[in-house]
């Protein structure tokens, strides 16, 4: 079964969106057969690489709303944040364009899926817990790295054009879909599921989704057998393209 997550690294409903999914998966019965796949998803192109306002002024001045607002905002997120084990410090948190982090993304993808699942969550933790600037290439090497790509791999994410392209297909891809906001995730391309949503809503919805994604089951009838295997007098009779039994 794939499902595929658009998501934001400067979002922070998708990190406690892929804690609660997670738990979901950790618990589903056929994880092991689940193939998840990050999708690029930016929530705000306009900021420069490098931006000297803390969150709260950032909101505040491209939300247009009160500071107070913003503040209880901030404060809920983080409580929320904290009952999936997370730690987040809007204080440290440096404001920073997530491009650069999804070219290194894609190419994280090329490597292999794990590869990209694992840099998702160094950079979340970085941008969130750690106070890193996830626009600084010095801080992608390192978190790069961390995630099992080569120094030269990430620098090759920043420089080639072929990863930018990648990300912008992934826009593409999440305009088709009537993407609008992430977290989101695509079961299948069959269900979708919007925001950091409750474990259970996770875990019906793999249920649903595994049960209507596999192949029918055969049912066989009960009984004593007979010569051919099948109970006396239902020995499954039917007709096909050459006749009938």
């Amino acid at each position: 079964m794939k499902i595929e997550i658009f998501s934001d690294v400067a979002c922070p409903w998708c990190y406690i969106g892929k804690r609660r999914f997670e738990t979901a998966l950790a618990s589903f019965e056929h994880r092991d057969q689940v193939e998840v796949e990050w999708k690029s998803f930016q929530l705000d192109p306009s900021l420069p690489e490098h931006d000297h306002r803390n969150e709260i002024d950032y909101l505040v001045q491209t939300k247009g709303m009160p500071r107070e607002q913003v503040t209880q905002m901030l404060g809920h997120v983080t409580e929320q944040a904290t009952g999936e084990g997370l730690h987040y410090d809007f204080e440290a948190l440096v404001v920073a364009n997530s491009w650069k982090a999804h070219r290194v993304i894609q190419r994280a993808k090329a490597v292999s899926l794990k590869t990209a699942e694992r840099l998702e969550e160094q950079l979340f933790q970085a941008h969130f817990e750690d106070g890193k600037d996830i626009g600084s290439e010095d801080v992608l090497v390192e978190l790069g790295t961390a995630a099992g790509l080569t120094a030269e791999q990430v620098r090759e994410a920043l420089d080639d054009d072929r990863w930018e392209t990648a990300v912008k297909q992934d826009l593409a891809t999440a305009r088709a879909l009537g993407v609008s906001g992430v977290p989101f995730f695509v079961l299948e391309r069959k269900y979708g599921i919007s925001g950091a949503q409750p474990v259970e809503v996770f875990t019906q919805a793999l249920e649903q989704s595994w049960a209507e994604s596999q192949p029918l089951q055969m049912v066989q009838p009960t009984g004593a057998a007979g010569a051919d295997g099948y109970p006396d007098g239902l020995n499954g009779q039917a007709c096909g393209p050459n006749g009938c039994d």
